[in-house]
């Protein structure tokens, strides 16, 4: 398993139970002293994202869910999203935790019944933005316009849904 803030071996396996809710950091033995883990009893994911987060540009802090208000101090001091949108808002700070948390920043196990459509959504949204990528570095403007529209189309009607 590789350190969650550099690719070295993590050695360093810290899981915290809080609020019913397992929270697990791996580090190698160099990071967890740079980050003062070494008084496992003190240690928070919160406060570990505090530390995650000076290597994050978050734009000041500035950070704020237009859909529920969940704001990036309330996220850093809690650990905790206030809704399926926060995902994207706070995007840049959850990315470099996940990644050092898991193997990878996109879910590869089981669905909850109730998502499978959304799921569908993203991979044909993922998969629209692949060939608008394929596209333009082949210089077919024509096709990229097309794709830049369709993904505005179903941009919009997500949103609208919302």
């Amino acid at each position: 398993m590789k350190c969650h803030h550099c690719d070295k071996q993590a050695t360093v396996h810290l899981t915290q139970i809080l609020n019913g809710q397992m929270h697990k950091m791996d580090l190698c033995e160099s990071c967890a002293q740079a980050k003062g883990v070494t008084n496992p009893e003190n240690l928070s994911i919160s406060s570990l994202m505090d530390k995650v987060e000076l290597e994050v540009d978050t734009g000041g802090n500035s950070m704020v869910c237009e859909s529920c208000g969940t704001t990036h101090q309330e996220f850093k001091k809690g650990g905790r999203l206030g809704c399926e949108a926060c995902y994207h808002v706070f995007r840049p700070v959850l990315d470099p935790l996940l990644d050092g948390m898991h193997a990878g920043t996109k879910h590869l196990g089981k669905v909850p019944a109730g998502s499978v459509s959304r799921i569908k959504f993203e991979r044909s949204v993922e998969s629209l933005r692949g060939e608008l990528s394929e596209a333009v570095e082949k210089e077919d403007f024509e096709k990229a316009a097309k794709l830049r529209d369709e993904l505005r189309d179903l941009e919009s009607k997500t949103k609208a849904k919302a």
